[in-house]
C-alpha cells in the first residue's frame, strides 16, 4: 500500500463528507481518480457494496483493507463523526509514509554499493581466471598458472559479498524476517515504536476501549516481540491492573523510556501515547540521518577495499607474467 496516496484519499474523503456528500458518492468520485491497483479495486468493491445497501460494517469486513483502518471506520460510524476520524487516520498514514520513506532512503545507497561491489568482484574474478590466466599461459607455453592462494583470495570476495546480498534480500523480501528485524535494528525500532504509539493514541482519542486498542495493536504487530509484550499488557489489564505503570512492564520492544513517556500523561493515555509517538518519530528521523551520513563514507570505503582486494591478484598476475617472459627469453 502507498501510504501517501492512502493518506491523501482519506483526507479528501473527510473533506467531502464535511461538505455533505454521501459516503458512497464520495468514494465513487475519489476511486475514479486513483491509480489502478489492489487498493483501488478493494475500495471500488467497498463503494459498490454500500451502493447496493450492504451495511457499513459488513461491507468493510468483506474487503481486504488494513484491520486498523476497518476498525477506525467502524468507530467513526458508531460515533457519528466520520470526518474527524478520517482526518486523524490521514495524519497517521502520512506520518507512517514519512518514516518509511526516510528508512528506505537509508537502505538504498548501501544496498546499491553492496550489489555493485558483488558484480565488480565477480567480473574481476572471471577476468583473471578465464581471460588473463589462459592468455598468459598460452604465451609462456603452459608455464604460467595462478597460485591456489590467489585463486582462493579471488573467489573469497564475491562469495562473501554474494552471501551478504542474499542475506539482505532475505531480510527485505521475507515478511517474517523483516518484521523481526524491524524491532531490533536502530532507527527501525524507533520507527516501529512511533507507529504503534500513534495508532494507540488515535484509537483512544476516537473512543476505542483500551483493551480493544491493545488487541488491535497486538494483531498489527503479530509475529514480533512487540506482539508478545502487548499480549502481556492485555493479560495484566484483564487481571485488574488498571494503572498504566502496573499494566505495561518494560521489555525488549517497549523500553522503560516508552512506558515513562506514556505514564507521564497520567489518566489521559491518549495524550501519553501521542507524546511517545512524537518523541520516537523525532528520534527515528535523527538516527536515520545519522546512519545515512555515516553509511555513505563506509560504503565508499567498502567499495575501495573490494577493488583493492580484487586488483592485487591481477597486478600480481601481470608481474609474474613479466617475470615469466624474462625467464622464457633467457
Amino acid at each position: 500500500m502507498n501510504f501517501d496516496e492512502f493518506a491523501f484519499f482519506n483526507q479528501q474523503l473527510a473533506a467531502m463528507l464535511r461538505d455533505g456528500i454521501p459516503l458512497e458518492g464520495a468514494l465513487r468520485q475519489l476511486v475514479s481518480g486513483m491509480r489502478a491497483g489492489p487498493l483501488r479495486d478493494e475500495l471500488q468493491k467497498f463503494e459498490t457494496d454500500l451502493a447496493n445497501g450492504v451495511p457499513l460494517q459488513q461491507a468493510l469486513r468483506a474487503r481486504r483493507l488494513p484491520e486498523f483502518y476497518v476498525t477506525m471506520l467502524e468507530v467513526g460510524a458508531q460515533s457519528n463523526n466520520m470526518p474527524a476520524v478520517l482526518t486523524l487516520v490521514a495524519d497517521h498514514y502520512r506520518r507512517c509514509y514519512t518514516l518509511l520513506t526516510r528508512l528506505k532512503g537509508l537502505m538504498i545507497y548501501p544496498l546499491l554499493v553492496l550489489v555493485g561491489a558483488f558484480v565488480l568482484s565477480g567480473l574481476l574474478t572471471v577476468l583473471v581466471l578465464k581471460v588473463i590466466q589462459p592468455s598468459f599461459s598460452a604465451l609462456l607455453g603452459g608455464l604460467y598458472r595462478v597460485p591456489i592462494l590467489h585463486v582462493g583470495v579471488l573467489w573469497a570476495s564475491p562469495l562473501v559479498l554474494g552471501l551478504c546480498v542474499l542475506a539482505v534480500f532475505i531480510a527485505v523480501g521475507v515478511p517474517r524476517v523483516r518484521r523481526a528485524l524491524r524491532w531490533r535494528l536502530p532507527a527501525f525500532k524507533e520507527s516501529s515504536l512511533a507507529q504503534v504509539a500513534s495508532a494507540l493514541a488515535l484509537m483512544l482519542r476516537s473512543g476505542v476501549q483500551l483493551d480493544r486498542a491493545l488487541a488491535l495493536a497486538e494483531q498489527l504487530e503479530r509475529g514480533t516481540i512487540a506482539s508478545l509484550e502487548l499480549a502481556q499488557w492485555r493479560a495484566r489489564l484483564a487481571a485488574g491492573h488498571g494503572k498504566f505503570n502496573d499494566m505495561a512492564r518494560p521489555g525488549r520492544a517497549f523500553t522503560p523510556l516508552f512506558t515513562w513517556l506514556v505514564a507521564y500523561g497520567g489518566e489521559d493515555l491518549a495524550a501519553g501515547f501521542a507524546r511517545a509517538a512524537e518523541f520516537y518519530q523525532a528520534r527515528a528521523s535523527y538516527r536515520t540521518d545519522l546512519l545515512l551520513y555515516s553509511a555513505l563514507p563506509c560504503a565508499v570505503m567498502l567499495l575501495a577495499v573490494v577493488i583493492l582486494g580484487q586488483i592485487s591478484p591481477v597486478a600480481w598476475a601481470v608481474v609474474e607474467f613479466l617475470r615469466g617472459v624474462g625467464v622464457f627469453a633467457e
